[in-house]
């Protein structure tokens, strides 16, 4: 790996200009109206993995379309209630795998709610949520970031920042949860989904995204050659005459026009050699964020970027609030 992007003085004013289509909010206010028309349902059913230091609860609520999503609330045993949360979203192609897997935030004395992505969780780690939505829509380079990508109506991640809204809301339904202390976390995937939960869930009170996806895509596209950007680019290689519907499609997505709506207190990371998720498409987002925010640079270090230095830096930021 070597430096590729711009520099970091460069990057620090890298404010490009959104390109965001007119009826963005109207098309955000109408989908979770419409998920929020469906009861949420959400059941805690208490699991036993052998800790003692830990309550461990296997969630299922309803997210988009009404359509059960699965999660993990873990609460520090014997917590005075309620507790301040973090709702965490997971990278791409992974799922909520065991719950013994999370103990970061619950060993902080926080509660701690994880969201399974749906149609994922073959890869690095398991997941129990199927993608449920028919939608009749286009062919799809193999992944899931060109399925439906044809309209907006039935892209992917309509689905999953739906998902990720009603996450928040299933995590403060819980008596154990101070709904007024919400922090929304992740990386990769999980980062670009944090952000645009924080642009749709205007009163979280925090965002901690870590070398976030789904940001600035028509850049990414075109500076790097990597998955999972490159589903996209490959699909634009077929489908010659349908990139600037393919582009006006992710304008609804992109993080960039949500950090614009979001006003949590933030906490970004990137890294300068991270050729995944290019620095220049985490600060245009970072950069257009409306809220009070900070960022953490990793000069040289990739996509992992700053692993558990990061970690220790989300602990005391936290902290720091609460």
């Amino acid at each position: 790996m070597a430096f590729f992007d711009l520099s970091l003085d460069e990057l620090k004013t890298y404010r490009p200009a959104r390109t965001e289509p007119a009826d963005f909010d109207a098309f955000w206010k109408s989908t979770l109206e419409e998920a929020r028309a469906h009861p949420l349902n959400a059941s805690f059913e208490r699991v036993d993995y052998g800790l003692s230091a830990q309550e461990m609860f296997d969630v299922t609520y309803s997210g988009f379309g009404g359509q059960p999503i699965k999660g993990w609330l873990i609460l520090p045993a014997g917590a005075k209630h309620p507790l301040p949360c973090v709702v965490e979203y997971i990278g791409y192609g992974g799922g909520r795998s065991l719950p013994i897997d999370w103990l970061l935030w619950s060993s902080a004395g926080y509660a701690h709610f994880i969201m399974d992505t749906r149609g994922q969780g073959s890869t690095w780690s398991p997941g129990d949520t199927p993608d449920l939505y028919a939608d009749g829509g286009n062919a799809h380079y193999p992944g899931s970031m060109t399925k439906g990508i044809l309209d907006p109506q039935h892209y992917y991640y309509r689905r999953v920042f739906t998902d990720a809204a009603r996450a928040i809301d299933a995590a403060r339904s819980h008596p154990a949860v101070d709904a007024s202390r919400i922090a929304v976390t992740g990386g990769s995937q999980g980062g670009g989904i944090t952000i645009a939960a924080a642009g749709l869930v205007p009163d979280v009170t925090a965002a901690l995204p870590d070398v976030p996806f789904l940001c600035h895509y028509r850049r990414a596209t075109e500076l790097v050659d990597t998955f999972p950007y490159k589903e996209i680019a490959e699909y634009c290689h077929t489908h010659r005459n349908k990139i600037e519907t393919v582009f006006e499609t992710l304008s609804y997505f992109d993080g960039v026009n949500f950090a614009a709506r979001s006003h949590a207190k933030a906490l970004f990371s990137t890294a300068l050699m991270d050729q995944v998720c290019p620095p220049s498409t985490v600060f245009a987002a970072y950069n257009h964020w409306a809220g009070e925010k900070d960022i953490e640079v990793y000069p040289y270090n990739g996509h992992e970027g700053g692993g558990s230095y990061q970690t220790a830096e989300k602990l005391k930021f936290l902290k720091s609030i609460w």
